[in-house]
């Protein structure tokens, strides 16, 4: 993960393996204590329901999952984040409303259109019989922003960097737009913005904040939806990506602004967008959906929930092919340089602890998601599968 490049780069045939080894993972009683070891448990729980928090996997391999199940004769219930991102944007929409509906995902999700597809599906399966519009921004990098993947994000660059993929004057897909660099707003304090030349006259510029990325991606929306001289409103913006509800008064923040925003005495947005805009987090769907079909079956159990346990990939330092970037991670160019078919074990799937998630992404699960992070930290603590953390120092606090 993030798996939202993969397609772009002609790779969805690795990305789907990706996806049914994921699938196998969660079937299976099998982990590893930590990257290094040879040998693996085989204590792990079993699952009685499958969620596929990510957009693009759920685009690209839903199917995957579902034949694969009927194939192995398994009575497992699979829930996509799709649909319920689809069916929250509608609770905002009347049946004979005009409006836009804007998706901003990962590239992948994107190139999917499974959100486009599911859109017009429900329109006409629920009876929207007014003027609907769609739009989709492709997050280049955001993901990986967020992630900490050095690609994207370096917290300790300083200058222009060789490896950089994301947004940029000279980038073909995420181009930055000189001419309405003022609109952008960037936050230029603290490295945030890399750049070569002069500040008000930059020969070149890299992102190097998550609140940049998310700035210029909601600027390239709407200069998206102006350009396409709509008559239709933007009312509401589906957050298809697993990682941006996090920042979700981030983007609230910037419309805001975008909405007030004038040039010459003139608004520049105010004719393409609703004053307030509902960002949509496909998650509370997802989980309503979760929820429902276990009560229906009566599945919830009788375990406690601080029994729940945390699995995270990481790359497998015994397999001699894998290639790291200094950070630990896969580097981009052996990353997307696989191909599908190679058996090999690429990664190892180990429980949370300190050294395998990012600092950032520890502060944003406490502060976002307090009550999940006090079962990862319980997890770590309690655990009888993860006392090697704590005899190692590894527990997460």
């Amino acid at each position: 993960m993030p798996y939202g490049n993969y397609p772009s780069l002609n790779k969805t045939d690795v990305l789907r393996e990706h996806i049914l080894k994921d699938l196998l993972f969660l079937l299976s009683n099998k982990y590893y204590q930590s990257s290094s070891d040879k040998d693996y448990k085989a204590d792990k729980l079993p699952v009685k329901a499958i969620v596929i928090a990510c957009n693009t996997a759920t685009a690209y391999g839903m199917d995957d999952i579902e034949a694969f199940l009927k194939k192995a004769e398994l009575d497992i219930k699979v829930i996509g984040v799709i649909n319920a991102g689809v069916k929250g944007a509608f609770e905002n929409i009347s049946k004979d409303e005009n409006c836009s509906i804007a998706v901003m995902a990962t590239e992948g999700t994107v190139l999917s259109n499974g959100y486009v597809n599911a859109i017009n599906k429900y329109k006409t399966e629920f009876g929207f019989e007014g003027e609907i519009q769609t739009y989709q921004q492709p997050g280049i990098g955001l993901a990986g922003a967020i992630d900490g993947v050095i690609d994207y994000f370096y917290t300790q660059a300083t200058e222009i960097r060789k490896e950089y993929k994301g947004p940029s004057l000279k980038s073909k897909e995420a181009k930055i737009d000189l001419s309405i660099l003022n609109r952008y707003n960037f936050d230029w304090s603290k490295n945030h913005v890399l750049y070569s030349g002069e500040k008000n006259n930059p020969t070149e510029i890299q992102l190097n904040s998550i609140e940049n990325y998310i700035y210029y991606n909601v600027v390239s929306l709407l200069e998206q939806i102006k350009k396409s001289e709509t008559t239709k409103p933007l009312k509401t913006i589906i957050l298809g990506c697993t990682h941006y509800p996090f920042y979700k008064n981030i983007f609230a923040q910037k419309l805001d602004e975008l909405y007030n925003l004038k040039e010459n005495g003139r608004y520049v947005y105010r004719n393409v967008m609703h004053k307030k805009i509902a960002l949509i987090d496909p998650a509370i769907n997802t989980a309503k959906e979760l929820y429902d079909y276990l009560n229906t079956n009566d599945m919830f159990g009788s375990e406690d929930l601080n029994k729940s346990e945390f699995y995270i990939s990481v790359p497998n330092t015994l397999n001699k092919n894998v290639l790291l970037d200094t950070l630990g991670n896969f580097t981009y160019e052996y990353k997307y340089g696989r191909n599908a078919g190679s058996i090999q074990e690429y990664v190892k799937q180990v429980p949370f602890n300190k050294t395998n998630l990012h600092p950032d992404v520890i502060k944003m699960l406490k502060e976002k998601t307090p009550l999940v992070f006090k079962l990862i930290t319980d997890f770590n603590q309690t655990n009888i599968k993860t006392e090697f953390i704590r005899i190692n120092n590894l527990v997460i606090l």
